[in-house]
């Protein structure tokens, strides 16, 4: 808020004179009630004093009839000059402490840093400048600059076939929704601790009685932690996820896929010919995982269906359905409540429901999947993969054995 208001007055300022500067950081103030003339004189540069005295006049102005004729303000010219006139050496001296700090673009009119203002008016007077905090935060967004937080919208380097591969999971899926074969998204969701372990979040409880959680965040090791792998049904908008007590291997992964199968996938697909999977690069179902295939090969042996992996280019996961289709919807359901067993997730992930239909099954897995299983040449070559002609190694098939 304090940064939209500084905003707005650094875009207005020069339109307006002393009076009206003073009676819009008025108005701002008072739109944000308790605090608003502290917040507003940060924001702006003014002192208290001044906002305050706007407030007045504002509220002054509310209660008397109106007046012909403009309030009688400063000549140009009048008041305390600026401490960058008197100063000349005070705007050099600042861009030069400010400039190593300095992010982004040199030659955008807003730019912004990460040193304090109290930091720098300490640096600025030890130059033999007279200044204070006050003083150089009000300089600093004459200059321009504001206090960014970081913006996540890097993705990394960028795989140059990244938008074709988008494309060519699209024309899979549509045409496998077209035959009405199951066309699921899967992924691992982040690990959790279980236990009385704070939540991030809030939900409702009675005034004062907030629930009390552990201090700090220390694996209880009879509780350990809890693994959710999923699988979302595109066309059907459903979800099944298990939640597993050991390791997130590519045997929990497709035993996951597997149980999907047998409690939720026959059902919905009856006369499916075949299964679409889209899945990261990277995990227990990554492209170049060879206990992934292999564990792919057992399961299409088994229910005697094709099953084809799409997997989506590098750094680019964001993108897998499940993550916004199912797993973000999962954690807006359990925010703020402590993740205190097992069963507790597996009711919380149950619950998960959206106003568009989405409904989710889970259950405990309780196998114990262990690490470090090699995938030796021959097992591997027992695999009946037959790569696309696009992008093979991302966009594959797995025949069953008769």
């Amino acid at each position: 808020m304090e940064q939209q208001v500084a905003e707005r007055f650094r875009r207005l300022s020069p339109e307006l004179d002393e009076r009206a500067r003073r009676l819009f950081a008025a108005t701002e103030a008072l739109s944000l009630g308790y605090g608003g003339i502290a917040m507003v004189a940060r924001a702006t540069g003014m002192a208290k004093g001044t906002v305050g005295a706007g407030v007045r006049e504002v509220r002054a102005l509310e209660n008397s009839p109106p007046v012909e004729g403009k309030a009688r303000i400063r000549r140009p010219g009048g008041g305390r000059k600026k401490a960058w006139a008197k100063d000349t050496g005070l705007v050099p001296d600042l861009e030069q402490l400010i400039e190593p700090a300095t992010r982004g673009d040199p030659e955008s009119p807003l730019r912004w840093t990460s040193k304090s203002i109290r930091r720098l008016s300490a640096e600025l007077i030890r130059s033999g400048h007279k200044t204070s905090p006050r003083g150089v935060a009000r300089l600093l967004i004459d200059m321009g600059y504001s206090l960014h937080a970081n913006r996540k919208t890097r993705e990394g380097t960028e795989h140059p076939d990244r938008n074709a591969q988008f494309e060519y999971i699209q024309q899979q899926a549509e045409r496998e929704m077209a035959a009405h074969n199951p066309v699921i998204s899967v992924d691992t969701k982040k690990k959790e601790l279980v236990g009385d372990f704070k939540n991030g979040g809030r939900e409702l409880r009675r005034q004062g009685d907030p629930e009390t959680v552990r201090m700090h965040d220390f694996l209880i090791p009879e509780l350990g932690r809890a693994n959710p792998y999923g699988v979302y049904d595109i066309a059907n908008d459903k979800g099944w996820v298990s939640v597993g007590v050991d390791h997130d291997t590519a045997s929990f992964a497709v035993a996951t896929i597997r149980r999907w199968w047998e409690v939720m996938g026959i059902e919905a697909f009856p006369r499916a010919e075949s299964i679409l999977i889209t899945a990261d690069g990277g995990g227990s179902n990554g492209s170049r995982l060879r206990l992934w295939k292999l564990e792919l090969q057992a399961l299409a042996d088994e229910i005697q269906l094709p099953v084809t992996v799409c997997h989506f280019p590098p750094g680019t996961s964001k993108w897998n359905k499940i993550e916004h289709r199912l797993f973000s919807f999962i954690t807006q359901n359990w925010r703020g409540k402590p993740l205190v067993t097992h069963q507790v997730i597996v009711n919380l992930i149950a619950a998960t429901t959206t106003t568009k239909g989405l409904t989710v099954r889970a259950e405990i897995d309780k196998t114990i999947y262990p690490t470090k299983r090699r995938v030796s040449n021959r097992e591997l070559a027992a695999v009946r993969i037959r790569r696309h002609d696009f992008h093979g190694d991302w966009n594959y098939t797995i025949e069953p054995n008769e």
